[in-house]
């Protein structure tokens, strides 16, 4: 079954309004839940099963980084890692407003707090709020507006001090 199967299966579970469709062979299994009733979206990652096992390649030799990294760069990584990062929980696309008419949510030097909105990431034309996992002030938005994201794609820079 190839990506574009699945986009079809997927359109086809949403507008069939089941909740839940489960499709397996004896390679491959997929499991689809939709919300009903305003419930939250549940996303299931795809299962592959190989019925031959597969010879594992050779990992190619680590490329050597040069010993003379700048300065500027190993000061802002070590500033960095004392931040805590909100990360996307899905795949969609980014925005910072609820609507475009709205303000946005967080700006640079906004405090938030644990299960404030900080975005919304629209996947299959649901809205998904996503709320901040941590209280601290936002130092970076890593993502412009309506940019797509990956999942556990960093979103955001929050200083907890």
């Amino acid at each position: 079954m190839d990506i574009k199967d699945i986009q079809n299966l997927i359109k086809f579970v949403s507008k069939a309004e089941v909740s839940e469709v489960k499709y397996k062979t004896k390679d491959f299994e997929i499991t689809i839940k939709t919300p009903l009733a305003g419930s939250e979206v549940a996303y299931a990652q795809p299962t592959v099963y190989h019925t031959a096992p597969q010879q594992a390649a050779a990992a190619p030799a680590p490329v050597a980084t040069p010993a003379t990294a700048p300065a500027e760069k190993t000061e802002a990584a070590s500033d960095e890692s004392k931040y805590v990062t909100i990360k996307s929980p899905m795949i969609g696309t980014f925005y910072r407003k609820p609507s475009p008419d709205k303000d946005v949510f967080v700006n640079v030097g906004d405090e938030v707090s644990v299960g404030k909105t900080v975005c919304v990431i629209e996947a299959m034309k649901l809205f998904n709020q996503i709320e901040s996992e941590v209280s601290g002030k936002i130092v970076k938005i890593l993502v412009d507006d309506s940019s797509p994201v990956e999942y556990d794609q960093p979103l955001f820079l929050v200083d907890p001090s």
